[in-house]
């Protein structure tokens, strides 16, 4: 074999920093933009907020922007160099991108816990159960060895407020290291009788019939049904939780209407009581979009509060001197460059926000109208198809992006969904069939419960052809339970 020199010619697309930024805006929400543009704005001199003005003060500003210009229009090295930046932004910055592995879909957090302590999220971060018992602790008159005694059972409480170690594994902790005076199991039930009289009702119970019985026991003793139900739950929890009803009022000799006042008394029970007592940070959703209906016409808009508009910043702009090549200068060529594409790049995002989020509501028009029922099927081919661009693009735009509608808050992604087939010969979506599933269980006798089987005869009954199976998929996806455990007497 003899080396050879051979020539290949090409095509290869590649991706510009600025595309890349611009891809990277597009699909970030809205919380994420606020705080990439707050990192532009402290990084980049040139980049301020454009605030609004009153009418007197906008005009004073812009006879002096105009003076500006009209002065600055005398340098002819300052046109010059204007033309060709302005130039190198085009009109339409594109966002279309062919590669779904060009950035993840999920944006990660930019936020910086060194550079100082973040007031916002201790201010919203929630009290533990733990927290809450050791302070209603504190507030008790109590000696040290019982105070030791009740931290180490507060250790052993989970986040829905049981017992999770059992008395033998708590008496061996406590008398690993004390062989002269152990912890007795009577003074060990003592601290926990005492704690569970705590806030919230029903918590550090070993099991949910004693959380229910703690709970009872704390109603006023006058209380209608009360003892009637803590027999029940001591005597005959399971035939409740099996919803046995007709074996219950044999047993218990309580009627019907009886029996149907003291499960009504036991369903005002929290069967997590540590449940109340929320921990971690909360979370907020910023609308991107806002659909509205304005003389019988539906109008689609960006939020602007959530969007703050930016602007150059004309005294830094001032200084560039064009002829000048010092480092100074140098580095506000830069900055001015940057920061407009910057702008451009938001320019963007909200145009392609914009016109994702209308061809939505054109498609959904019925949704809008008549609700869940009226869903149509759609993905997310359909709506690259209609604005012309790649469907990675579509999946961007509508990750983390939410709308807000006269029917309430949905992310973008909310309105894509599968289809089923009619029996004409159409097709109906995933979401509408789960809103009549639940508008069938919702309407159904509460003696005798809709079973997956006799839904799905009445979906075919309304030319939706699905399977038992598709039912009890979109039932459990609902969070609804089964039909035997529906079962209620009244």
């Amino acid at each position: 074999m003899k080396p050879s020199l051979q020539l290949k010619i090409g095509q290869q697309l590649t991706m510009t920093p600025q595309l890349q930024q611009a891809i990277r805006l597009l699909q970030l929400s809205t919380l994420d933009l606020q705080q990439e543009i707050q990192d532009a704005l402290d990084g980049n001199p040139l980049l301020e907020v454009e605030e609004e003005f009153e009418p007197a003060v906008a005009e004073e500003r812009y006879e002096t922007a105009l003076k500006n210009e009209t002065t600055s229009s005398n340098n002819e090295s300052e046109q010059e160099t204007d033309s060709q930046w302005s130039e190198d932004i085009p009109e339409e910055l594109a966002v279309d991108s062919n590669w779904e592995d060009t950035y993840s879909t999920l944006p990660s957090s930019s936020s910086d816990s060194e550079d100082g302590y973040d007031f916002e999220s201790r201010a919203t971060e929630g009290e533990s159960l733990q927290a809450h018992l050791e302070w209603q602790l504190n507030l008790t008159p109590m000696n040290e060895r019982d105070q030791l005694i009740a931290y180490t059972l507060i250790d052993s409480i989970n986040t829905e407020g049981y017992l999770t170690s059992s008395l033998e594994e708590l008496m061996e902790s406590l008398n690993e290291n004390d062989d002269e005076d152990p912890v007795e199991e009577d003074e060990l039930l003592m601290v926990l009788h005492h704690l569970q009289q705590f806030d919230p009702p029903g918590v550090a119970a070993r099991d949910l019939a004693e959380c229910l019985t703690i709970q009872l026991r704390q109603l006023p003793v006058d209380t209608q049904w009360r003892q009637q139900a803590l027999d029940i739950i001591a005597q005959h929890l399971n035939l409740l939780g099996t919803r046995d009803y007709a074996t219950l009022m044999r047993r218990t000799r309580l009627s019907e209407e009886e029996l149907a006042a003291v499960i009504h008394l036991i369903q005002t029970l929290n069967p997590r009581p540590g449940a109340s007592i929320t921990s971690g940070d909360s979370e907020y959703v910023i609308p991107d979009v806002v659909v509205s209906k304005k003389e019988g016409q539906w109008l689609i808009e960006l939020n602007q509060d959530a969007m703050p508009r930016l602007r150059i910043n004309n005294s830094y702009a001032s200084l560039i001197k064009r002829a000048d090549s010092s480092s100074d200068n140098t580095y506000l060529k830069n900055q001015l460059q940057e920061a407009r594409w910057f702008i451009k790049s938001l320019q963007s995002r909200n145009d392609t926000l914009l016109k994702v989020a209308t061809k939505i509501v054109e498609f959904q028009l019925d949704f809008f109208e008549e609700g869940e029922e009226a869903m149509r099927p759609m993905v997310l081919a359909d709506i690259a198809q209609a604005v012309e661009m790649h469907e990675s693009t579509i999946s961007r735009v509508t990750t983390q992006k939410f709308m807000h509608t006269p029917r309430g808050v949905f992310e973008l992604k909310y309105f894509f969904s599968s289809h089923v087939g009619t029996s004409d010969g159409g097709e109906a979506s995933s979401t509408a069939i789960r809103a009549i599933i639940k508008k069938l269980i919702a309407e159904e006798p509460p003696k005798k419960p809709l079973s997956d089987a006799k839904l799905a005869t009445l979906l075919e009954d309304q030319g939706i052809n699905v399977a038992r199976r598709t039912v009890a998929k979109y039932r459990e996806a609902m969070g609804i339970a089964p039909s035997n455990e529906r079962k209620r007497l009244v």
